[in-house]
């Protein structure tokens, strides 16, 4: 008799343990009955009639799914290697069950070939400057392509952009050529602000012909203060016409 009993009480757990079910508060179950969908539930404790209905939960929490690297030809013909990191969330669970066998597959795939069709309409110079412009429009494309599979893509990030090893060295010498045109203009631009600036002390020199002697005045001060053997420094004659002139006054008064 206890065999029956325990027959019994295995049966009625076999029972329960399909009939209780249990859906998270991230998640939602699609109640199917007899192959028939007949609605949402959850969250909580959920009970189904076992083997006639069944239950397929729905996370809707934000997925975070790598896009594998695509091999890629720009517009301005360089070929190029791209990946990207895509961010996504079921936001109708009936549509993920019902029109879509792998939302999640579905989704990768599909901003495979938008990520490969985006880059194939840009040039290189658009794929290294403008990534921002690139990554709304392949989440825009990707975002319109799972609108029926109640998916909504928030974002879209190019992660890497791997460019061919001649490609690189061309833009290295490119980065360089460009600095040294740089660093030329800005020594011509000093020195056409020092020919300037000399121009305009030799005016103001010119107009004052003592302010040369007190140049050279203090250059000899500036040399005398330096530890120097021997140092030849020219002496104008205009600097000594005052003195001679007053040593010739006197022989003039006799």
């Amino acid at each position: 008799m206890w065999l029956v009993y325990f027959l019994i009480a295995v049966a009625v757990i076999i029972l329960l343990s399909a009939a209780i079910k249990i859906v998270q508060e991230y998640e939602r179950g699609g109640i199917f009955r007899l192959g028939r969908f007949v609605g949402l539930r959850g969250p909580g404790l959920i009970l189904i009639i076992p083997f006639i209905e069944r239950m397929r939960k729905v996370d809707l929490r934000v997925i975070t799914m790598d896009v594998p690297q695509q091999e890629c030809i720009t517009m301005d013909n360089v070929t190029v290697r791209v990946d990207a990191v895509i961010y996504f969330r079921v936001v109708e669970a009936a549509d993920a069950i019902l029109r879509v066998l792998d939302y999640v597959k579905a989704t990768s795939l599909l901003a495979a070939t938008t990520l490969r069709n985006v880059v194939g309409q840009s040039t290189l110079d658009e794929l290294l400057a403008q990534r921002d412009r690139l990554n709304e429009k392949v989440q825009v494309v990707v975002d319109e392509g799972t609108n029926p599979w109640g998916i909504k893509v928030s974002m879209v990030e190019v992660k890497d952009v791997q460019l061919p090893q001649t490609m690189q060295r061309a833009m290295a010498a490119q980065a360089e050529a460009e600095r040294e045109r740089r660093a030329k203009v800005v020594h011509a631009e000093g020195e056409y602000q020092a020919a300037e600036k000399l121009s305009q002390a030799a005016e103001v020199i010119s107009g004052q012909p003592s302010a040369l002697q007190l140049r050279y005045l203090q250059t000899l001060a500036g040399i005398a203060s330096e530890r120097s053997s021997v140092i030849v420094f020219p002496l104008p004659m205009d600097l000594m016409a005052p003195f001679m002139s007053r040593g010739g006054a006197p022989e003039k008064t006799k």
